[in-house]
């Protein structure tokens, strides 16, 4: 076999290298004859099962070096899974195109991941509404014991990042290029800090630079290690769409916040909302309620207005209580006028008012006390 790939699992790591996440050459040839067989056919210039000559690969082949892979996880402390050992996240296995395998560092069990977890997804010219939000979210939902998955981005991403490690929660940053690579570059510490303390993973080789197709490709990843996603602010071209788009796929919960009307950057949460893909959220408690064990302390608490003390009195009462003012005293016969009650109607209301403190007769008329 070409370049010592003898066995799925190494086979596995080839394509990593070889061919893009979600090529439809690769993936054809994969599904046809294996993983294995698929390598060798592209090793040796052969042809897809369309009868295409398969060559892109290539360029790519004469660099494959398994060996330097190897010794580069070792170096970056860096640790390689492919499906079936036990802590590959099975939770990947939903989507119609799995990683073929996952290049992860950090601390955190993956396999502990989705069972209770939440996708905090957005804009990257984020607002700072949003950034506040996104931060709460990953704070209020990591300290009811959530895990945070996001990307690392600028904006939302960052800030649902910190709000988890502000709680000390672990989250996961699912990478774009390599896990050697910190991308954005200015994050590098906020990568750092979550290596260290929960998980950065990637599907793409150490040393690959992140792309466009590979940030798409990535999202997937994202919403299908969630339980549930919830975007932020996303315009209506936002690449946070498709992370929502392979959640609703996938058939997991989705959540949007809403923004100002008026807002741009929030366009696309409001769409979703219109569409009825996404639930409305505005806090981490109903993240929690949205994706929470049923029957359980994860329900929201009802929100309601302040209580007031005329909120409890009868309609009669009530009618008279509202045309008393605070700051002028109304006869007996003016209230009847207004209410359209009788004499006797209100002055039973007042004797009640009055009881409960919430009227008192002054030496001109009765009055709001």
């Amino acid at each position: 076999m070409s370049h010592g790939v003898t066995d799925e699992a190494t086979a596995r790591v080839a394509w990593a290298r070889i061919a893009e996440p979600t090529d439809s050459v690769a993936l054809g040839l994969i599904r046809r004859f294996g993983y294995v067989d698929a390598f060798e056919i592209a090793a040796r210039g052969g042809t897809s099962p369309s009868g295409k000559p398969v060559d892109r690969f290539a360029a790519r082949l004469d660099r494959l070096d398994l060996e330097r892979d190897r010794e580069i996880c070792g170096r970056i402390g860096a640790r390689l899974l492919v499906p079936g050992d036990p802590e590959w996240p099975e939770a990947l296995d939903d989507l119609e195109d799995p990683p073929w395998c996952l290049w992860v560092r950090g601390p955190v069990d993956l396999t502990q991941v989705p069972p209770r977890s939440v996708a905090v997804v957005g804009a990257r010219a984020s607002t700072a509404y949003g950034n506040h939000v996104a931060a709460e979210i990953g704070s209020g939902t990591g300290a009811r014991g959530f895990t945070v998955v996001s990307g690392a981005a600028f904006g939302i991403d960052a800030a649902a990042h910190r709000g988890a490690l502000a709680v000390e929660a672990p989250t996961v940053a699912v990478l774009a290029g390599g896990v050697d690579r910190p991308y954005p570059t200015a994050h590098t510490d906020l990568i750092g800090q979550i290596a260290r303390t929960g998980v950065v993973l990637s599907e793409v080789p150490p040393g690959s630079s992140p792309t466009r197709p590979r940030f798409l490709a990535r999202n997937r990843l994202i919403a299908a290690l969630a339980t549930g996603t919830v975007v932020v602010e996303a315009g209506l071209r936002s690449g946070a769409l498709s992370t929502l788009r392979a959640a609703v796929h996938l058939g997991r919960p989705v959540a949007a916040v809403p923004g100002p009307v008026t807002s741009m950057v929030s366009a696309g949460c409001h769409q979703a909302v219109r569409e009825e893909c996404a639930t409305l959220v505005t806090d981490a408690a109903e993240v929690v309620d949205l994706l929470g064990a049923i029957g359980s302390d994860d329900m929201a608490p009802q929100k309601r207005g302040p209580e007031r003390p005329e909120d409890q009195l009868d309609q009669l009462p009530h009618l008279v209580w509202s045309t008393l003012a605070p700051f002028r005293s109304r006869t007996v016969e003016e209230i009847t006028v207004q209410a359209g009650l009788s004499a006797n109607e209100v002055l039973g209301a007042l004797g009640d008012l009055q009881s409960r403190g919430l009227a008192e007769l002054r030496l001109d008329g009765w009055g709001r006390a």
